[in-house]
């Protein structure tokens, strides 16, 4: 029974100090953050507008619009790499439907390049 338990030691070890570390970052914030904070810490940081103001304030649609490409382009990669993965079992029939793929997402690339979308003024 002893050395059943023995097996255990380093893992009971290493969550011991795994918890000791994560209540200390969790608690050292508090003991030794700075706690006056001045106007230019408090002021609106990459969203531009102030954090503390009506929820319902209007977004700029290019907000939207960014988000929305980032997506398309974040999924396009997704299923980039099981079809990389796949590649020599899918054959020739599997590389033209990628190829068919990527260029419809190029062509609104494209699209959305020619009309401006990219453009942050």
């Amino acid at each position: 029974m002893n050395e059943l338990l023995a097996g255990y030691l380093p893992l009971v070890v290493f969550i011991g100090v795994s918890l000791v570390i994560a209540l200390a970052l969790l608690v050292s914030p508090f003991l030794l953050a700075y706690k006056n904070p001045d106007p230019e810490k408090l002021s609106a940081y990459e969203c531009g507008f102030d954090a503390f103001d009506d929820a319902r304030m209007k977004f700029d649609v290019r907000f939207y619009l960014v988000a929305i490409l980032f997506i398309i382009f974040d999924l396009e990669v997704a299923f980039l790499f099981p079809w990389a993965v796949a590649f020599g079992d899918i054959g020739l029939f599997g590389f033209w439907s990628m190829v068919v793929f990527l260029g419809v997402l190029t062509v609104g690339f494209v699209y959305e390049w020619k009309k401006g979308a990219l453009e942050w003024d």
